[in-house]
């Protein structure tokens, strides 16, 4: 029997205009960005719909207006009774994943995902670091690559995407002679990326204590459905273990693509990807064409889905 996993984009999926058509024609989305206008003490509303890009680009706006947006888009899923079986969501994403299956509250999520933006911009101007997408080199290659790269400076594999897309994050030094080496041991492409920080490596370690305090304040319950974790790539329920698993995600690499293998090895053929953005599609095609991926932003997207 098929399964439905939701999907939830993290950063990077973002765009100015991001949940203004469902502001103005869905009445629970524009309840719930009001309330996230409340929680934050801005107008994300405005940054969401008017930019500028560079603002809503930065680290601790993106990711409350990400989570926000997504929040929104499963308003929709909920009214349409759309039933699932699996929540995943790829690094911040996870928090949407989470509070879309039930494990906290709106608010309550909102206001970690703004702490661990925050925290992270911190991590990222305390030790300045780079991350890259490489694309069209074998995981066993590039893992080989990184080791040589040691001797320059921090690099760590930080997201593997599909098979033909792993991301590096580490140290500006190291980054670039990972770069260098990727391209030299074969790879299609590299993709130096505009981030503000070394993200899901050892250069955020300076955000953990900060987030295990805010993670500690939060009422966290079993997820009504298992969440697939980034970390581990696996089905979780325990409350307490995803605590933990959230705190590790910092400076663990995204397992994208074992987290979606497994899926599909659970029957989780059908996916919808509720929030901003087509990302996660894209990565599901290079990962396995069984699993079909719908991205939702509206409640149109959901016609023929429920049940």
């Amino acid at each position: 029997m098929t399964r439905r996993i939701l999907l939830f984009p993290g950063q990077g999926s973002q765009y100015v205009g991001m949940g203004k058509k469902l502001a103005e024609t869905f009445a629970p989305a524009r309840l719930l960005l009001d309330q996230a206008n409340s929680v934050l003490g801005f107008d994300l509303a405005d940054i969401l719909f008017n930019g500028p890009e560079d603002r809503l680009t930065r680290t601790d706006i993106t990711q409350p207006a990400i989570f926000t947006v997504s929040m929104m888009a499963m308003e929709a899923v909920k009214q349409e009774g759309v039933a699932f079986d699996y929540v995943a969501g790829h690094s911040l994403g996870e928090y949407s994943a989470l509070c879309a299956a039930g494990a906290f509250s709106f608010e309550a999520g909102l206001a970690v995902v703004r702490l661990r933006g925050q925290l992270m911009a911190q991590a990222g101007d305390k030790s300045p670091g780079s991350m890259a997408a490489i694309l069209g080199l074998e995981t066993d290659k590039l893992e080989s690559v990184l080791k040589d790269a040691a001797g320059a400076g921090i690099v760590v594999a930080a997201n593997y995407n599909s098979p033909s897309q792993i991301v590096i994050s580490g140290s500006v030094s190291g980054v670039q002679a990972a770069a260098k080496l990727a391209e030299a041991a074969g790879a299609k492409k590299v993709v130096m990326l505009a981030v503000s920080g070394a993200f899901h490596s050892p250069l955020m370690e300076f955000a953990v204590p900060g987030l295990r305090e805010g993670l500690a304040k939060v009422a966290i319950q079993a997820p009504k459905v298992p969440l697939i974790s980034n970390v581990e790539a696996k089905p979780v329920t325990d409350a307490e273990a995803i605590r933990g698993l959230l705190l590790r995600q910092l400076t663990s690499p995204v397992r994208w693509v074992e987290s979606m293998q497994n899926a599909l090895a659970l029957d989780a053929k059908e996916a919808l990807e509720v929030g901003p953005g087509k990302v996660l599609m894209g990565l599901a095609r290079g990962i396995s064409r069984d699993m079909k991926v719908t991205p939702v932003e509206n409640p149109e997207d959901l016609k023929g889905k429920a049940a």
